[in-house]
């Protein structure tokens, strides 16, 4: 039985690969960060399947112990600071977690011993403002904001450890994945989240920053069967996981609103406390390499996933979707 562990188990991609990874028979371990208190939804349905240890990727000698306490075959490092907004307010805390982190658990599994395959969330927001586009894996980094800056010193960090001690070491640049489980600070779950209080009459508005940002959206589900793949392949390599299609946030409101009969115009109110002082408008991916050397592909289109996020939180207001969205051609794995 492969043993795996997972950083960031707690989030929407950790959940979702625990998943993944216990129904492939795997020993699942987790990291939850020290603290007083836990939110663990996402992963209430697996509790009793998981092995979980409290810890902190900021403290190198407690990442160094649980490598060895856990002696794992796989590791998948989704632990971040991962709100990019917030990296502006906090790029100190960002760079200790994001960056710091990764550095922390490469030495530990460098120094175990034993092979153990790495891998490293690595994020679209690598490339910034790229001069071209879909992006692919010979795209030139150029990172716009603090938080792909601590992606992008990790992603070399990656590279570098796997050039100099050897080690199979992979970097996912996963474009945005979203699903029901996005924490709401990010624009799609605030989207869906509003838009199902507004249905419950709870709310009347909903305030966003730039809507012209586009962004290449996929299914959190497909994401995390690329990381999985990726560490399954003969030799260790850095993958882009994309749609290969680019959709504006207004998209994702008529989208949405659309769903349920209502015109997002008329509920949504921009703020400009919710722009970021560097905006990302050309990101897009290429997925090519994923596609003919893992064989992998995104299975939920864009529409499809907006209608499972808004399912979802018409359900958490206790509604019932079934009464106020049309009938669905295809159901989304």
């Amino acid at each position: 039985m492969k043993r795996a562990l997972i950083t960031g188990i707690t989030g929407q991609d950790g959940s979702y690969l625990a998943e993944l990874l216990l129904a492939k028979g795997y020993e699942v371990h987790g990291l939850l960060r020290a603290s007083s208190t836990h939110n663990t939804a996402n992963i209430d349905h697996l509790l009793s399947r998981l092995r979980l240890h409290p810890g902190d990727l900021c403290d190198s000698s407690a990442t160094r112990e649980l490598i060895r306490a856990v002696e794992p075959d796989e590791v998948y490092n989704l632990a971040a600071q991962s709100h990019v907004r917030l990296s502006f307010d906090i790029p100190e805390h960002t760079m200790d977690i994001n960056a710091g982190g990764t550095v922390r658990l490469l030495d530990a599994i460098a120094k175990a011993g034993r092979e153990i395959r790495f891998y490293q969330a690595s994020s679209s927001e690598l490339f910034g403002n790229a001069a071209s586009w879909p992006q692919n894996e010979r795209t030139p980094l150029n990172p716009g904001n603090p938080y792909a800056c601590t992606k992008a010193f990790s992603y070399w960090m990656v590279v570098n450890y796997r050039q100099a001690y050897g080690l199979y070491a992979c970097n996912g640049i996963a474009y945005n994945h979203e699903s029901p489980r996005r924490g709401e600070a990010f624009v799609t779950r605030k989207i869906t989240r509003t838009l199902a209080r507004i249905v419950a009459g709870k709310q009347e508005f909903l305030h966003l920053g730039n809507l012209d940002t586009s962004r290449d959206w996929g299914f959190a589900r497909d994401t995390v069967e690329a990381m999985w793949l990726m560490l399954q392949a003969p030799e260790p390599g850095d993958y882009v996981i994309a749609t290969g299609e680019r959709h504006s946030i207004r998209e994702f409101l008529a989208e949405a609103f659309g769903l349920v009969g209502l015109d997002w115009n008329e509920h949504v109110k921009v703020d400009r406390k919710f722009f970021r002082p560097t905006e990302i408008n050309n990101l897009v991916g290429d997925a090519t390499k994923a596609r003919t050397r893992l064989g992998w592909k995104p299975r939920v289109s864009f529409r499809e996933l907006v209608r499972l996020m808004v399912e979802e939180d018409l359900r958490l207001e206790g509604l019932d979707p079934a009464r106020y969205l049309p009938a669905s051609t295809k159901e989304a794995a």
